[in-house]
């Protein structure tokens, strides 16, 4: 079980790291949009329609740091991450294929 646990947090990471902190900067730069700060790149995202929400991909960002840089030691708090962490699985795979086909839409892909 430990193993699943530690799969689930380094995979919503990674992806949560891929889509935010590279894709969105990434096509941004291809746009010739100002790169700036993650907070500014995402609320630049949900203006283009990429993104629903900035606020809950700051959330999700919140709740990485929290999963893969804090040691939980009461189980309650871990078991609210990890179901915080599933419902924003969705999100993220949503903006990601938002990302995809907008690329796809400009021939990039």
């Amino acid at each position: 079980m430990a193993e699943r646990l530690d799969a689930f947090v380094a995979r919503f990471a990674r992806l949560q790291d891929t889509v935010g902190d590279k894709f969105v900067p990434a096509l941004l730069q291809a746009l010739q949009e100002p790169i700036g700060a993650v907070i500014d790149n995402l609320d630049r995202a949900e203006r283009l329609g990429w993104i629903a929400s900035a606020d809950a991909w700051i959330e999700a960002r919140r709740l990485r740091n929290q999963m893969i840089h804090e040691y939980v030691d009461d189980l309650q708090v871990l078991a609210s991450n990890l179901q915080a962490g599933h419902r924003y699985v969705p999100v993220l795979l949503e903006t990601a294929q938002r990302l995809i086909d907008e690329t796809a839409r400009r021939g990039w892909a």
